[in-house]
């Protein structure tokens, strides 16, 4: 529809439109927020690890360990009943785990990289893996989580692990035009602005991180009134626009420490583009990794780009096999967008049943 020159959407369907909102103005939302039922397994000051099962008790196949990065909540694993990714990975037999740090605080400033690597994944797989009945852990991590679990597998190649799957997990920084266009202003400003705040703070707040993601995603932010209008005709279109902002306000705060050496990384060293990474005063080399791996990227992530996850391919080279896809989906979209329900799901659950597979044939 044309007003005054400026073409205003309209959906399809008026009649489900006026529904849809008629349904919206008469609830708190549209999208059912509520988490799919789990057990508390395990927990500690510095993590909770939780369990979801198959809801027909039988399990198939071994478990899958849920890595989520700093800053996020777990929420984006199971964003709303019907795109939830750890009922998708459940639904098909498989015991599901998640680990999940809890709110940052001041006392947590000196948490490093290594405190992640080193000390909460390979504790969460030897529980998990405990938990499940001495089993290997197929270890799994979105985005910074990712990065975790591809950098724990080197560093600790006694875990109990099956694979590994980093998913929107950039290794490649050079590649993500967001960063090429802060660098310029890092080499002016960064070392009087960036470095002294996080120090002052000893974190950075969770506002700002909800903010950066924001930002990160500033197109989809600024076309959302379009999109809303448009698709007022799609309950599940609205439902997944409540599931994300709810998301994007639950972040957590960012240990200042962590902050600087990531900061470190993107913006001066790209580190992670080597394969080799100093951790606790030792080399960690992504070629010690065993086990198969799967490398899954979002065809429209502009915080990961698709070469940018893609170079990870290049640095596993101990890995018996590795696979690439990149599927529908920004950052958070191939995750557990819509179309990620008929796309990356369905071909990680591929990949799980051929690794545990090819462990019983072997």
């Amino acid at each position: 529809m044309v007003m005054g020159g400026l073409t205003v959407p309209v959906p399809r369907n008026l009649s489900r439109a006026a529904a849809n909102v008629r349904a919206r103005l008469g609830s708190d939302g549209l999208a059912d927020l509520r988490p799919t039922d789990s057990t508390v397994v395990d927990s500690t000051p510095e993590r909770t690890i939780r369990r979801f099962r198959p809801s027909n008790g039988v399990t198939v196949g071994a478990p899958i360990l849920l890595v989520t990065p700093l800053a996020a909540t777990s929420i984006a694993f199971d964003l709303r009943r019907g795109c939830s990714f750890v009922a998708h990975l459940a639904e098909t037999g498989r015991d599901v785990y998640v680990v999940d740090y809890g709110p940052v605080n001041f006392e947590d400033r000196s948490r490093g990289i290594e405190h992640w690597v080193d000390d909460v994944v390979p504790d969460a797989v030897r529980v998990v893996s405990a938990d499940a009945g001495g089993v290997d852990v197929h270890l799994a991590g979105w985005s910074l989580g990712g990065i975790f679990a591809v950098f724990a597998a080197a560093a600790h190649p006694e875990l109990p692990l099956r694979s590994v799957t980093p998913i929107a997990s950039p290794f490649d920084l050079r590649r993500v035009p967001l960063f090429a266009t802060l660098r310029p202003l890092d080499r002016m400003f960064g070392p009087y602005t960036v470095a002294p705040f996080y120090r002052l703070l000893g974190i950075v707040p969770a506002p700002l991180t909800s903010l950066g993601f924001k930002i990160a995603s500033a197109d989809k932010y600024l076309t959302r009134p379009w999109a809303v209008l448009t698709n007022l005709d799609d309950r599940d279109h609205l439902e997944q626009i409540e599931a994300v902002d709810r998301f994007m306000n639950s972040m957590y705060a960012y240990p200042g420490r962590t902050f600087g050496q990531l900061y470190h990384v993107i913006m001066r060293s790209n580190e992670f583009a080597t394969g080799h990474m100093r951790i606790a005063g030792r080399d960690v080399d992504l070629g010690a990794i065993d086990v198969p791996v799967m490398v899954i990227a979002g065809s429209g992530d502009g915080l990961a780009p698709e070469p940018a996850v893609r170079h990870l391919v290049d640095l596993v080279v101990g890995a018996p096999e590795v696979r690439f896809g990149a599927y529908p989906g920004g950052h958070l979209g191939v995750l557990t967008g819509r179309r990620a329900r008929d796309t990356m799901w369905p071909a990680l659950a591929g990949f799980l049943a051929d690794c545990d597979e090819g462990e019983s044939n072997g």
